[in-house]
Order: C-alpha cells, then structure tokens, then sequence
C-alpha cells in the first residue's frame, strides 16, 4: 500500500488542513478575538484544544483505561473549555460493554464526583449525562478511600455501588474541587478494566478513525469559541440562558441531564460577558446559596483562565470574605485590586464571567454588576 492509498495519511492531511482552517473564527469575521491578545489566545487554545482530543481518540484505550488530566489548577497546557483554578478533572474513554473498578481516596477535597457521558458518534459532544455518583453516594471507609463498579451489568454476587453503563456510554470524567487547591491533596482516582483486554490496536483503519474523531472534537469547540460580546438586543438570544446584555449575569440555571458538552450534573451556573475600558473595574455582587462549594472564575473569550502560579482569576466559597449581611462583593479589574476578594483579568479588556454552585439548596438569585472607576471601587467588605 502506497502512501496516498492509506486512510491514515488521508486522515492526518485533513487534521493538518482542518488545524490550518481554525484561525478563520477568530482572526476575522464577527467573531474576531478582536486585537493580537485575543489572536494569541487564539492560537494557544488551537493547540490546547489539539492536546485534549489527541488524549481522548488517539493515545487512549477504553481496554487499558486510565485517567488523564484534562484541567488542573496550575496546568498552563490544559486552560480551556470553561476550566477554573479551584478543581482537577481527568478523564477516560470507556466501552460501554466492559466492566470496571473505579477507585480513589478523598483527599481534601471539598466536593467530587464521577461522571460518564454520551457521545453520538465519535468526537461528536456529548448531549446526554448517563450517570453521576457524587461523594455522598459512596461508602469511604476511615481513611477516606472508595471503591464501585461501573458496566453493562453487575458482576454476579457483587453487593457494593454499581453504576449501569448504557449502550452510547462513551466518556468518564472525574472533578475533584479544593477550596485551597496550591496546597490541598487531591482527590486519587484509578481505573481498570475487569475484563481481558486483547491486543492493542494500532491499524491504519484504527489510527486513521481516532484522527478524525479529534478533529471533529476541536472543530465543535471552535463553534462555541471565541465568545461573542453578549447581544445589546435584549430579543436575540444565544442558547440555554445565555447572557443577553453586555456586563449583565443570566439567570442561574440548574444543569440538567441533556446538557450539552461535559457540564456537571451537580452544579448551577450563572454565565456574563465583560467589556471594562482603562481605568475601569467590575463590581460582582451575589448571595451564596447553601451550598458544598461555589467560586467565580474570569474567562478570556475562549473559556479559559489563567494558571492559579499566574494570576489570581477565582476565588471561592473558603476564600471569598463576606458583607456584613452575607453577600459577597467582587472587584474585577485588569489587574489585582485592593479588595481582599478582587480577582482580575490579566490585563484583558473583554471576556467572561462564570459563577458556578455545586449541591446548593436553592437556584441562586441573578449576581448584580456595575462598572465604575477603579478609584471609586470598594476596598474592603460592607
């Protein structure tokens, strides 16, 4: 077989030529990340996007599972797709007729769980969340470890936690989040397949079809990013709670079971859209519901902060100093500001703002915000 008669040498010159083509969304067009710090970000995002799929569909095996970080606090070569400085995520590909042992010990963590998702077909989002076991399904013993089964059945005489794989399981991911995630240990999470795995596959056919599934992968994110500048038409709208205003949060909303993408099942979000000039700061304010963990994070328009060894760009529910009458306020400026809960931008002058709730008792009322002078912001909690 010649060169140009391989799939496999098919497959990678339209990965190439799809990579080439990725740029066109940012770097003109009504998208455009709009000056060469938003084309730099582009750029690293393109990569970092090229990193994630190649782990998902080239260099995994649901046969040899194994969990890979996909986002972690300080990871400056994994900032993407809505990721925060509070949490580790890892994932694994998995084949819904095969049986495994996932296992770990708790850590410090404040709140995890384990999550497993559809794919339509591959590289393809997910549209469906098939199962979620959070830390208070498990039995942890004294030391904080945990042990389930995951498959298409239960193992016979198996008593323990068994989560049911259905036939379009695809994707399992674990989230793991610290209120002091520099210093706190992290959740360990293991898993092996309880089945015998058969030789691994390294053909022209396999290859050709896991390059495909991962530009398929970093095309679909490069629909969703970089972020448009919330419309000033309060009639258009943008999807599942979008933001509709410029420098206005949307309405929190409760993740359901169809959500698209990897969201968490557990959480509520609240998502807005920034635009601060010179001189100017952004004054968040919200009411923390009675929740396991909240934080805020700033997003540059391709959904990614900075690593927490960078900039401060989160803060949380341990490190967030509150009001009197138990809001929070929030100052977001270019750089660090004097509040003990400022967070910034990096220097930024558009992007995004995330709240997110994990466990809380209640949808949390809408975050206000107002944009002043950096001089007329607060310096201290009310």
């Amino acid at each position: 077989m010649t060169a140009p008669d391989r799939d496999v040498t098919v497959a990678w010159r339209e990965l190439l030529d799809g990579l080439r083509a990725i740029d066109s969304g940012f770097i003109g067009g009504p998208r455009a990340a709009g000056d060469d710090r938003g084309a730099a970000d582009g750029y690293r995002m393109a990569l970092t996007a090229l990193g994630v799929a190649l782990d998902a569909y080239l260099f995994a095996d649901p046969a040899r599972p194994l969990f890979v970080d996909v986002a972690g606090p300080m990871w400056r070569h994994r900032r993407w797709g809505g990721d925060n400085t509070d949490s580790w995520y890892s994932f694994t590909p998995i084949d819904p007729q095969r049986a495994y042992r996932v296992s770990g010990r708790r850590g410090d963590s404040t709140y995890f769980c384990f999550t497993v998702y559809n794919e339509p077909s591959p590289g393809e989002w997910s549209n469906r969340i098939v199962a979620n076991v959070n830390d208070t399904d498990l039995d942890l013993d004294a030391d904080g470890c945990f042990s389930f089964i995951i498959g298409p059945s239960a193992p016979a005489g198996y008593e323990g936690l068994f989560v049911g794989l259905d036939a379009d399981a695809a994707i399992a991911f674990t989230r793991d989040y610290q209120v002091d995630p520099l210093h706190g240990c992290r959740v360990s999470w293991e898993i092996e397949a309880l089945d015998p795995p058969g030789p691994p596959d390294r053909s022209d056919e396999a290859t050709a079809a896991a390059l495909r599934a991962a530009l398929r992968w970093i095309r679909t994110l490069f629909a969703l990013v970089p972020l448009e500048l919330a419309p000033k038409d309060p009639q258009q709208t943008r999807g599942h709670n979008a933001p509709l205003v410029l420098n206005e949060f949307a309405e929190p909303y409760q993740v359901v079971g169809s959500s698209y993408g990897w969201s968490a099942l557990d959480a509520m979000y609240s998502l807005a859209t920034f635009a601060i000039g010179p001189g100017e700061v952004i004054v968040v304010t919200h009411r923390p519901p009675a929740c396991r963990f909240w934080n805020l994070v700033v997003w540059n328009a391709f959904m990614a902060t900075e690593s927490l060894l960078d900039a401060r760009t989160s803060i949380n529910l341990g490190t967030a100093v509150p009001n009197a009458d138990g809001t929070v306020t929030i100052v977001i400026g270019h750089d660090q500001q004097e509040h003990p809960n400022a967070i910034c931008t990096v220097g930024r002058d558009r992007g995004a703002l995330a709240f997110r709730w994990f466990l809380a008792d209640s949808v949390p009322a809408r975050p206000t915000v107002e944009v002043v002078k950096a001089v007329d912001a607060p310096v201290a909690p009310s």
